[in-house]
């Protein structure tokens, strides 16, 4: 497999240019560029990635103004996630994403010595990741549904998931302290022996997932209760091609696939997962 370039660098960053660690005090930036992309993050979101890698979410200035965000999310040294690489239109074709994805991946593959690091890219993002080195995974897409009454009323109330270890198996690796966080945050968790599902608040639509469940019969029903008391009715869920199950479902609930995405990896070997238990991904920026 190709190495991603300059990994042992900073990622060719001009001298106009300079890479730190993203902060609380960058969310008003971090948010600008979110909202000019379209993306459905939302500043809990945005705390809760650089909450719980704090060293690990930068951003890129150019002639000291902010530029650029990206953000990594690690599962121990095992696996981690690069995700939220976005470039304010100004500042594009300056090489600076790919500058941020190099300092990204020198971070977790040479500092931390991660194992695996995996990202969700678009087919135009494909090209970029390929030249550094990533490789095809799975094709997944985005489903939307806006179109039914919601419950206005949705029960918040967090359940406690009683183990993650059906989650280890379907994602490839130990998430538990990012999903408890994420549980805390979500408009409504639901957990059945060992599967579960949640569903959270966006910018644009509420998010489904992720939702983990090695039963049909299981899966469709944390799903169908999920969006039953959604605190939105337009919805947002993230499938995998190789789950078909989960297709059938959201085609039956009215759901419209609207965009293609490739999930990537690179790193010394790839970790195995099971997508056919994921009936929904926790979302692009982290798996």
């Amino acid at each position: 497999m190709a190495e991603p370039a300059d990994r042992t660098k900073s990622g060719n960053v001009s001298e106009e240019s300079k890479i730190r660690l993203l902060s609380f005090d960058d969310f008003p930036f971090a948010q600008t560029v979110r909202k000019i992309a379209g993306w459905n993050q939302t500043d809990t979101d945005w705390r809760r990635l650089v909450g719980h890698a704090p060293e690990g979410c930068f951003l890129i200035e150019h002639d000291g103004k902010p530029a650029g965000t990206a953000t990594t999310t690690s599962y121990g040294t095992d696996l981690a996630w690069i995700g939220m690489v976005l470039v304010h239109p100004e500042f594009r074709r300056l090489g600076l994403a790919t500058a941020l994805l190099n300092h990204c991946l020198n971070y977790l593959l040479v500092e931390k010595k991660v194992r695996c690091v995996k990202l969700d890219a678009t087919p135009d993002g494909q090209k970029v990741y390929e030249k550094l080195g990533f490789q095809v995974e799975y094709g997944l897409a985005r489903w939307e549904r806006n179109s039914e009454p919601f419950d206005e009323n949705p029960n918040r109330g967090q359940i406690e998931i009683p183990s993650y270890k059906l989650d280890h198996i379907a994602f490839g690796a130990d998430r538990s302290k990012f999903l408890d966080q994420m549980l805390q945050n979500s408009s409504r968790s639901i957990s059945i022996d060992e599967c579960f599902g949640t569903i959270r608040e966006g910018m644009s639509a509420a998010y489904l997932g992720p939702v983990i469940s090695d039963d049909r019969k299981i899966g469709e029903r944390i799903i169908s209760d999920l969006i039953s008391t959604s605190p939105s009715s337009h919805i947002f869920w993230d499938i995998f091609d190789d789950n078909p199950d989960a297709i059938r479902l959201a085609e039956s609930l009215g759901f419209i696939k609207q965009r293609k995405l490739i999930r990537m990896w690179t790193g010394d070997s790839n970790l195995a997962d099971r997508p056919e238990f994921q009936w929904a991904i926790g979302g692009p920026e982290t798996g």
